[in-house]
């Protein structure tokens, strides 16, 4: 998963992307676009799902033929067939007779002879998603993991340390701030509104996605200008502020497999101590004295969706979330015919999963996270031809959330947001803060 970039929109959400939908080559002409024959793309178990293919080249309606295929979720089926262009348009037509979702995947060939490679459009439906099932129960022994994880993490002092930086935003005060946790220690720039009264200001925790980078002082402080503290936290507790080649560096080089780390061994496996770090950089955030007692938020996509998931399912000072595609979700999918969430952590062989990994990663599933949230509320995103994070797995978190809660089905997406998305879960914060 590739690093997403900063959205640079109102500064406000951080979290990176990556578009996963194979684009056309550099200098072709030609675009396909596929959609549900359905505008919501909402479907039931068994109905024929229609989807309408129109290929352009050079804006013009182009002819001859699309090849297609319908893949469950990204699995293959024996649902396939190859139609002639009519006035640039063809239709395929698939289904499915269990909750998920279904893709096609339209190749076009400007006839059977032709030279120029073939360019490759996707589309996605859904198929009665809010049906779809965990794939394991929440470990017996769950809570008892992470209570005795927090408490070796509340044995390290919180100290924090904040250092003053120039904030780019007007009347906002910035830090770079690094405090020790289990491990690593957190590192990131929390900002907020010069002159601010105690008491007087919500929280919000922003979280990145997959990748090696700095914290965002834009982010930081295009929040705190909307009256928050703010802090937004790098991913691995690496120093702020260095030169953009200095994480490249990290990420080519001792950094780039870092998901795959101690991945059989809950306590020591990468992302329990990335977890862990969410619980210490909510202690920094609570102990500013403008805090006004009541609202924790933490926001973030794909892998930062993840982190948003797993802070509020182990912090109850979380009351909102807002989780972008996010990442993490149904580690054990492969159990239910399903392909997992990123980071696909679980090795299959022959069909059969590496169960010292399933079992240790059925600790930092969203899936069981989103079961011990008490937050008011949350706002996720999916897209529904996501190949990183499928809706699949998304949805099958989704579906456990037993608090208020919200999904954009952002139907032409696939691991990338659209406006209408970051639009959405902006929304969501500043409705849950009354602002």
């Amino acid at each position: 998963m590739t690093r997403l970039l900063p959205l640079v929109a109102a500064l406000l959400l951080q979290p990176l992307f990556a578009q996963t939908a194979k684009p056309t080559e550099p200098d072709s002409t030609v675009k396909i676009v596929a959609r549900a024959e359905r505008k919501d793309a909402l479907y039931h178990q068994g109905e024929k799902v229609v989807f309408n293919v129109a290929v352009r080249d050079d804006g013009k309606r182009a002819a001859g033929l699309v090849e297609w295929v319908i893949l469950k979720d990204g699995l293959p089926t024996e649902q396939k067939g190859v139609s002639e262009l009519v006035d640039g348009n063809a239709v395929a037509i698939g289904s499915l007779n269990e909750p998920g979702f279904i893709q096609v995947r339209a190749t076009y060939r400007a006839g059977p002879k032709a030279k120029a490679a073939p360019v490759v459009g996707l589309g996605g439906a859904a198929i009665d998603p809010t049906e779809i099932k965990r794939s394991l129960p929440v470990p017996e022994d769950f809570d008892a993991f992470w209570d005795g994880m927090k408490k070796k993490l509340a044995a390290v002092p919180v100290e924090p340390k904040l250092v003053p930086v120039k904030s780019p935003a007007k009347d906002v005060e910035s830090f770079d701030v690094t405090a020790p946790a289990l491990g690593l220690q957190v590192s990131g720039y929390m900002s907020k509104p010069a002159g601010a009264k105690p008491k007087s200001l919500p929280i919000i925790l922003t979280v990145h996605g997959a990748g090696v980078s700095d914290s965002s002082l834009g982010g930081s402080a295009g929040w705190a200008s909307r009256g928050f503290i703010a802090m937004d936290m790098n991913a691995h507790g690496l120093p702020n502020g260095r030169p953009k080649q200095f994480y490249a560096d990290l990420y080519a080089g001792p950094m780039k497999d870092y998901r795959y780390e101690n991945k059989n061994d809950r306590e020591k496996a990468y992302f329990t101590g990335m977890m862990l770090r969410l619980v210490r950089a909510i202690d920094v955030l609570t102990s500013q004295p403008e805090w006004d007692g009541q609202h924790v938020v933490v926001s973030g996509a794909s892998q930062g969706g993840y982190q948003a998931i797993a802070a509020a399912g182990l912090d109850a000072r979380v009351t909102f979330f807002a989780a972008g595609v996010p990442a993490g979700c149904d580690h054990s999918g492969m159990l239910a015919h399903r392909i997992a969430g990123w980071p696909k952590i679980v090795p299959v062989v022959d069909g059969k999963p590496d169960m010292a990994v399933l079992e240790a990663y059925r600790y930092v599933d969203c899936m069981n996270f989103v079961t011990r949230t008490k937050a008011a509320g949350c706002y996720l995103t999916v897209g529904f031809i996501d190949n990183v994070c499928p809706p699949t797995s998304v949805y099958a978190a989704y579906n456990q959330l037993s608090i208020p809660k919200e999904i954009y089905n952002d139907i032409p997406s696939g691991h990338s947001h659209s406006q209408a998305a970051r639009d959405g879960m902006t929304k969501a914060v500043l409705k849950h803060v009354g602002k």
